[in-house]
Parts: C-alpha cells; structure tokens; sequence
C-alpha cells in the first residue's frame, strides 16, 4: 500500500483529492497537511500530492528531495526562479510537475502539438481559458502550457511572442504573435480552447472540465506511479504514456 500525504488539503483541490482517494486501490492517505500544520509529517508519507500554493511548493519540494520521497506538484504560477529550484530536486527524487492532471488536457497537449506541426505556419494562434471568479492566477498554467507547445513547435522564445489581450490601438497582429486572453466568473471549474487561424478556414480545439474530480484522480494516477520511477522530472504527458 502506497502511503499519501497531501498538502493543501483544505482548498478546493485537496478537498477533491481526500475525496477520491479511497476508489484508487493501493493508495491509502495517511496525512493532510494545509497552511499552519507541521511539515515534519511528510517524512511518514511514500509520496507527497501538492496542491498547497505556488509560494508554498519550493519548500515542501526541498523536504521531500531531503527525505527521499517522491512528489506529484499540482501547484500553477511558480517564478522563473521557483520553477528553476524545482526541476532541480528532479535530480534527487522523482518529480511529477504538470499544470493539469486531466486525462482530457493532456489529449488536448498532444493535439494542440499535433495541429500547430500540421497546420503550419499559416495559421494566427490564440489561447482563451476561463476559470472561476477566485482563481488567483492568470493565466492558467494549463493555458501557459499550451502556449508553450505552440512557441516550442514555432522554435519561437515564448516570451518574445506572447501577447496578453489587446487594448486600444494596437495595430495588425503580427506572425509571431500568440494572443493570451484569461477571463474570470462564477464557479467555472476549467475551460481551455486553442485557436488556429487561417485564410478563409479555423480550427478550435476546446476541453471543458465540470468537476475537479478529472484533476484529482489524474494526480492520484500520478501518484501511484512515480512511486515506482527512478529520479527525474516528469510530467502527465509521461504518466499516460504520450510520450
């Protein structure tokens, strides 16, 4: 029996985490960790799920890499720096970092890659992703990801091209460019659709998440199996087996 600690276990995610983890045979929670607990817990665990908070995923990552114990990260918004530190521990343990666990976003990656190769040049790339009116980050990391296949298959520095909404005067879109648009409202759990654009014809693909169950048993999924996985950095893509 796999022993999981989850952290963040009071947000909405951890809550959905603690509920689903009885229909995953093998795994049993020994411990839920959220804001104020001590950490010195996690050392019971054979593998830690983090959905605790982006400011809070750095240190729980370096307690984990410390004692051994392998980690699935759920967390989205991480610096530059952070991201840096904690694809580092994949050096130490093993490391499941992926902006969505759904098994739909993770065809939805696949695809979007897929399509940009296909389509080519051609085609004026925008992103629109909506979430919930308390989602505190924006974009969503599912939405960076995304983003980040196209710039990649582009051999473009995303960085240089991303362009987050339009306001006033801005003249004709360029080639390069991939339009970011994030809207906010009510209790929408996750939408993400990727736009290809040409002359005379688009292409859309859309996923559409109506319970946080998808993410939770993908990071329960996830779980199970960087257990058995030597140290490194892994993402959903490399659980499914997509790659």
């Amino acid at each position: 029996m796999t022993r999981v600690i989850i952290t963040g276990s009071n947000g909405r995610m951890g809550k959905t985490l603690v509920a689903c983890i009885s229909q995953h045979t093998g795994l049993q929670l020994v411990g839920q960790v959220d804001q104020g607990d001590d950490l010195a817990s996690l050392a019971q665990a054979d593998v830690v799920i983090d959905f605790s908070s982006h400011t809070a995923t750095v240190g729980i990552a370096e307690l984990c890499a410390r004692h051994h114990k392998p980690i699935v990260i759920g967390t989205t918004g991480h610096s530059g720096e952070d991201r840096s530190r904690i694809t580092g521990f994949g050096s130490l343990i093993p490391v499941v970092l992926s902006s969505n666990f759904s098994t739909g976003v993770n065809t939805l990656f696949w695809l979007t890659r897929k399509a940009a190769e296909i389509l080519g040049p051609g085609f004026d790339l925008e992103i629109i992703e909506m979430h919930h009116r308390q989602k505190r980050d924006a974009p969503s990391g599912t939405a960076r990801t995304l983003a980040e296949i196209l710039a990649q298959v582009r051999h473009e520095q995303l960085e240089d091209i991303l362009r987050h909404g339009r306001s006033g005067i801005v003249g004709g879109r360029t080639d390069a460019e991939i339009g970011m648009h994030s809207i906010r409202g009510g209790d929408v759990v996750g939408d993400h659709t990727v736009i290809f654009a040409g002359a005379g014809e688009r292409v859309e693909l859309t996923h559409k998440a109506s319970s946080r169950e998808t993410f939770a048993n993908g990071a329960l999924r996830a779980a199970g199996w960087v257990v058995t996985q030597k140290p490194g950095l892994y993402d959903m893509q490399d659980v499914l087996g997509l790659k």
